[in-house]
């Protein structure tokens, strides 16, 4: 069982590390999928927008589905679909079918990540399981740093085209991987509890998610091409900056599970976002000051991501009965939050230019801390409401 929990972790680190490339890597690409297709760039992030919303209407589908017909057939299938839908983001001739080939990119990454999250989940010791999925989360993290850079890189040698053939080759290698790794796994009562009540109550949790996710993404998409703009930025050194930015938020996910463990879920979450507010001040004052942005790049992800972790700890603690679902429906809130941080970034750019973005994403966090704050109350009502 052990040599299997290694090998289970390994195969799911290596796909949500493939996911996160997908993701991460098309923010420093679009100023030049933007001149390939003569586009503006806000115009080119609605790459990132219909791949958000395709993943948070269809992630509940596939998290709901997989309960009856077992996870493997579907992390599987999105496999597949993922090596088809980046093939022809490579290949495609037209802005019209890229956009169509990062909606079918979005469907398959929503049939692998929240399913890898609740197959191990499902695998996990009970006593292991906040460390087993901070270990797979950290893969999906580590592309920030390793996976997009590289990218980056590949793009300057061989064009941005060539990033999505590689992701497509792996993709289906990992396809055939993941069907020997998993096993099937039985239908859960997860659905039964939701009409029980608690779907409102998810909800109404999860959208802290999303409005951090607005404090994250509003200028991370537009990343490359802010840093290009306000600094002047070669391919090289925005993929260095991608990297200080990547680097963070591993080490951010990785030392907020230790003190989480130490002071409690709802103290860490609550920190990290009045950090988080502060950092995205400072790093708008900073934006444009050539080196300095390297630094403030990595606080912000540190603080950032280690907020992400603490907030997933507590969501599993708060709903052990339902953490599958409510993993799943904390993925599309992301996703959700994604969507909307990138039409706020696009027509920020548009009206005021890139450097209001640090302070958008920074009054996102505000109002993420406060739905945090009134969630815990909440709970701690429901909690003395029980003891009585």
């Amino acid at each position: 069982m052990e040599l299997q929990g290694k090998i289970s972790l390994s195969v799911g680190w290596i796909t949500l590390f493939l996911m996160g490339t997908d993701l991460f890597v098309v923010s420093p690409l679009l100023p030049f999928i933007s001149e390939a297709y003569q586009v503006s760039t806000s115009t080119t992030g609605w790459m990132v927008t219909v791949f958000a919303v395709t993943y948070a209407f269809s992630a509940p589908f596939f998290g709901w589905f997989s309960d009856k017909k077992g996870r493997r057939l579907f992390i599987t299938f999105g496999l597949l679909l993922f090596a088809i839908s980046n093939t022809l983001t490579a290949f495609t001739p037209s802005f019209l079918w890229l956009i169509i080939s990062r909606i079918l990119a979005g469907l398959s990454v929503a049939s692998i990540t929240p399913l890898i999250y609740a197959i191990i989940s499902d695998i996990a010791p009970p006593n292991r399981r906040g460390t087993w999925l901070s270990i797979v989360v950290s893969g999906h993290l580590t592309a920030l740093w390793a996976g997009a850079p590289f990218g980056t890189l590949l793009e300057h040698f061989l064009g941005w085209r060539s990033v999505f053939v590689v992701m497509a080759a792996i993709g289906a290698i990992l396809a055939v991987v993941n069907f020997k790794t998993w096993v099937s796994i039985p239908r859960s009562d997860s659905t039964i509890n939701l009409l029980q009540g608690n779907l409102l109550r998810i909800l109404g949790s999860v959208s802290v998610t999303t409005i951090w996710a607005i404090s994250m993404y509003t200028l991370y998409v537009y990343l490359g091409a802010a840093l290009y703009s306000e600094n002047r930025f070669s391919s090289s050194e925005i993929a260095l900056a991608v990297t200080f930015y990547g680097i963070g938020a591993v080490l951010g996910s990785l030392t907020s599970g230790q003190l989480t463990d130490k002071f409690g879920e709802r103290k860490i979450s609550k920190a990290t976002l009045i950090f988080l507010t502060l950092i995205l001040i400072c790093l708008g004052i900073f934006f444009s000051s050539g080196d300095w942005v390297y630094f403030f790049l990595f606080i912000w992800a540190l603080v950032g991501y280690a907020g992400f972790t603490s907030y997933q700890a507590r969501l599993a603690m708060e709903y052990s009965k339902e953490r599958g679902i409510a993993m799943a429906w904390n993925n599309t809130a992301l996703y959700i939050g994604i969507t909307i941080g990138s039409m706020i970034g696009g027509y920020v750019i548009s009206n005021w230019g890139y450097s209001l973005l640090p302070y958008v994403c920074s009054g996102a966090a505000i109002v993420s801390f406060i739905l945090s704050t009134q969630k815990v109350q909440e709970a701690k009502k429901e909690y003395v409401f029980s003891e009585d």
